[in-house]
């Protein structure tokens, strides 16, 4: 029984509901559609995309500015939708990002009948930044939607949603690798596309409409607190690392190990199936110890990095590459990057109300805005700066990059979370010093004290 401080009566324990709604399960339903065709259509680039281009004339450092281009487009994208998602509209958002980005999937097959160099590379980027924005809308509104209907178990939720955000990168990679080698260049684009275009009249039918008020808080105002600082830096890393894996694993696979295009989307398995698997799992023990999150993402961003060292390896290891090692720490980088990145929404959350941000629609949008963003920068430096590297030097001292940069993000978390430990301990001891004195006081002062004369 649970005592009232204030009144003295005892009141019963509060009990979460854990039954969902009929409109919480329709939600999930939508989220998962959102998540597995969105991933399927975004990761069907990787096993064979970079050696077309390479055909074509195109540079290592170009191909990495087509992927990075993308994540670009969705940074600018995530931060304006996000800020307006009252406004626009949640499901419209959804609805019209859906729309927009299959349609760019279907018309990205058909590039492979432009003359080659610079006009295939143009009409690449062009159709790239519109699938973005359409990806920016459907995403970013997502995670607003997720966070305004499970506000209690958010990290749950987003672990669920990892379930189906992990099924789409693993089947995208193979699955392109075989249509691209079954059918030619356009099947997989097209095939694709059509299944990302099922999910627009799925999400028009099951979706609700919100309404809320627009918020007059701002980006800035968000980002003032370290301690959010800090969160948006581990997501860079993640992303980078991740949008380094895109463009740069599979060339390196093809030359170092003589693979197929369709082996390599199985070689890419091993980074996606441990991160959906572990996606519930570390989504459930971030909501059930929240005072654990913190250093969920250190403890991962730790392993991020040892992984990326020995992926190539650096060579200052003086290891050979071996397929066999490479598998295992694409395996290591899919747990390692679950166990840091479920945890951080949620804390974004948590911190933004701490900072004053009243709790709505209006917050949860600038919270995913910020989140979507930086992701997209990551996505859009991993590449860029990973393929430059990697054709100035190589694969394996450009992973190594990578691996400093998770290293560097989770040392900072830690010096501040201990920093904020040891503080918060110090405060709670003077507090009790102070408590214990008060009680010690005297209740009237010394010269306040009566006297007797005895003389």
């Amino acid at each position: 029984m649970a005592i009232d401080e204030d009144r003295g009566d005892p009141s019963p324990p509060v009990t979460p509901a854990t039954k969902m709604s009929r409109q919480q399960i329709l939600t999930l339903i939508s989220m998962a559609s959102i998540n597995f065709s969105s991933m399927i259509c975004y990761s069907i680039l990787g096993p064979f995309f970079p050696n077309e281009a390479k055909k074509k004339g195109v540079s290592q450092a170009m191909i990495g500015l087509i992927f990075g281009i993308y994540a670009l487009c969705t940074l600018v994208g995530s931060l304006i939708l996000g800020k307006y998602i009252v406004q626009i509209g949640a499901k419209f958002m959804i609805v019209a990002g859906l729309f927009v980005s299959s349609a760019c999937t279907v018309l990205f097959g058909f590039l492979d009948q432009v003359s080659d160099g610079t006009v295939f590379i143009v009409l690449c980027l062009i159709t790239r930044c519109i699938d973005a924005i359409g990806f920016s809308a459907s995403v970013t509104s997502s995670l607003a939607v997720s966070a305004k209907m499970f506000p209690d178990n958010i990290a749950t939720v987003l672990g669920f949603m990892e379930i189906f955000t992990g099924l789409g990168l693993i089947l995208g990679p193979p699955l392109g690798g075989w249509l691209y080698q079954s059918f030619g260049y356009k099947i997989p684009f097209v095939f694709t596309g059509c299944l990302l275009f099922v999910a627009v009249p799925l999400n028009m039918w099951i979706l609700p409409s919100f309404d809320a008020v627009p918020s007059q808080n701002s980006f800035l105002r968000l980002c003032t607190r370290i301690k959010m600082l800090l969160i948006c830096f581990v997501l860079f890393t993640l992303s980078s690392g991740l949008g380094f894996l895109d463009a740069t694993l599979s060339i390196f696979a093809i030359e170092k190990f003589n693979l197929s295009a369709s082996s390599v989307g199985l070689l890419m398995i091993g980074l996606s199936l441990p991160y959906g698997v572990a996606s519930p799992i570390f989504g459930m023990i971030s909501d059930k110890y929240p005072s654990i999150r913190k250093w969920m993402m250190v403890v991962g961003g730790m392993a991020t990095a040892v992984s990326f060292c020995f992926l190539g390896p650096v060579p200052v290891f003086h290891i050979r590459s071996q397929l066999w090692l490479t598998v295992l720490m694409l395996v290591v980088v899919g747990f390692s990057l679950c166990m840091t990145c479920i945890p951080t929404f949620a804390e974004m959350i948590a911190c933004a109300h701490e900072n004053g941000f009243e709790e709505g629609l209006s917050t949860l949008g600038l919270v995913s805005g910020l989140s979507s963003a930086l992701w997209s920068i990551g996505m859009f430096f991993g590449p860029i700066i990973g393929g430059y590297i990697t054709e100035a030097l190589n694969f394996e001292w450009s992973a190594g990059v990578q691996g400093a940069l998770a290293f560097l993000a989770a040392s900072l978390q830690a010096l501040y979370f201990t920093t904020e430990h040891i503080q918060n301990k110090s405060q709670k001891a003077n507090k009790t010093e102070i408590s214990s004195q008060g009680e010690k006081s005297p209740l009237l002062p010394e010269t306040d004290r009566p006297t007797v004369d005895i003389s």
